[in-house]
């Protein structure tokens, strides 16, 4: 009986220790996942403007040397 009350109490502790700091990580995780998935949605967002941006410069170079 001592056996057994002494492993309960022991499960109940690992737990409160574990659970508690699990908790404070898995929103820390999942707050930098949130970031991260914003700085990609801006960086692609950013990549398509200055895409065309470049390609646009690029054709107009390429139909200038053309006329010449």
């Amino acid at each position: 009986m001592y056996l057994s009350c002494n492993h309960l109490a022991t499960n109940v502790l690992q737990n409160l220790l574990f659970c508690i700091p699990k908790a404070a990580l898995l929103h820390g995780k999942s707050v930098g996942f949130a970031s991260q998935n914003s700085r990609f949605r801006n960086a692609k967002a950013q990549l398509s403007f200055f895409d065309k941006i470049i390609f646009t410069k690029q054709k107009k170079n390429l139909i200038s040397d053309n006329t010449i």
